[in-house]
């Protein structure tokens, strides 16, 4: 509960702050963004760059809950966001297919150059990462016995784990659709049966990554889905890394965050400004223990908790954008079939 009064606080200091006469820049972002991420570094930053701009931060829910706002605003000729903040990979042809982005100059963008290719999609035309991470299971080492660790798929289905795994919704939640397509990439065309038989196994599954995650933290079940870098955050933020990465037969999947301009937006130069500042070591630099996410800008070192904790998998999975273009609806509406209709 302590996480989404943050958001609630925070969105109403930016919104409430606002000078009647001010320029605004608005950005949409997700919860846990403002909450516990760099948005008011971000904020500062920006601000003091810009005098007589005000920055606002608005949060309406988790990533794929902020891009249907925006969707839906666009669709009905609504005014809505300069920037998206936020927009994970697997959510990407969802953004495009909706004509979400302007495209970018990316030679406004100086801290690009900073940025490995290997993130970058589409030459930058329209979209630009800035940080990235691995989802996958985690589990609290206090609360499930060792025996029950499960160290592959076929071992997330056995009985003992019972009402022990919390998951989030594809549809609401980016977590959510990584993992539905790292299923996809792991069974082929079997994904729906594994699916079935896991779910006797989940507890619940909840519109959003924080919910989820809120949870597990209150002890609800000792298995959720997150991040591979949440025994850095154990070890930083509590002194005990209790929350263990189970990397399934070494995997996990990649998860890359994108940031881009919305295409109604008549605020370029101050939209692309605040992109290069979101880019710049002195925000990346903070996104290890605030994000808890990898840096997309390559320069930044890693405080050395975060670099001996946050795991990185043996094997990536790498999700299939153009893939995931042809077929969501389809895994969604099969998805819904199983897991909504049970």
């Amino acid at each position: 509960m302590m996480k989404a009064m943050c958001v609630v606080l925070m969105l109403t200091v930016s919104l409430c702050g606002v000078s009647a006469t001010a320029e605004q820049l608005v950005v949409y972002t997700y919860d846990s963004f403002v909450a516990w991420g760099p948005a008011q570094a971000i904020k500062e930053a920006f601000e003091e760059a810009h005098p007589g701009v005000d920055l606002v931060w608005i949060a309406p829910g988790d990533s794929s809950e902020m891009l249907a706002r925006v969707i839906g605003e666009l669709a009905l000729g609504l005014p809505t966001a300069d920037v998206l903040l936020g927009t994970a990979d697997v959510e990407i042809p969802r953004a495009l297919a909706n004509e979400v982005f302007r495209p970018l100059e990316s030679e406004r963008l100086s801290n690009l150059e900073h940025v490995p290719q290997e993130l970058r999609l589409m030459d930058d035309a329209f979209v630009v990462p800035f940080d990235y991470g691995y989802v996958t299971f985690i589990y609290d080492e206090h609360a499930l016995p060792e025996a029950h660790i499960p160290q592959s798929f076929e071992d997330l289905l056995r009985p003992e784990l019972k009402d022990k795994i919390i998951l989030q919704d594809p549809r609401m939640a980016s977590p959510g659709l990584s993992f539905l397509a790292w299923t996809v990439d792991r069974f082929g065309d079997a994904w729906p049966d594994f699916w079935r038989a896991l779910l006797p196994n989940v507890l619940t599954v909840t519109s959003g990554w924080t919910e989820s995650f809120e949870m597990f933290e209150a002890g609800e079940a000792p298995i959720v889905i997150s991040y591979s870098t949440d025994e850095a955050y154990a070890k930083i933020v509590f002194g005990d890394v209790r929350y263990r990465v189970l990397t399934l037969e070494g995997q996990a999947c990649r998860q890359v965050e994108y940031m881009g301009l919305v295409r109604t937006t008549e605020k370029t130069e101050l939209a692309h400004a605040l992109l290069d500042i979101v880019l710049s070591e002195d925000i990346q630099v903070l996104i290890p223990t605030t994000q808890w996410m990898f840096p997309a800008n390559a320069a930044v070192t890693l405080p050395e908790d975060f670099e001996t904790y946050a795991v990185v998998p043996d094997v990536p999975v790498y999700p299939d954008l153009e893939l995931i273009g042809e077929q969501l609806a389809t895994w969604i509406s099969t998805w819904q079939e199983i897991v909504v209709g049970r």
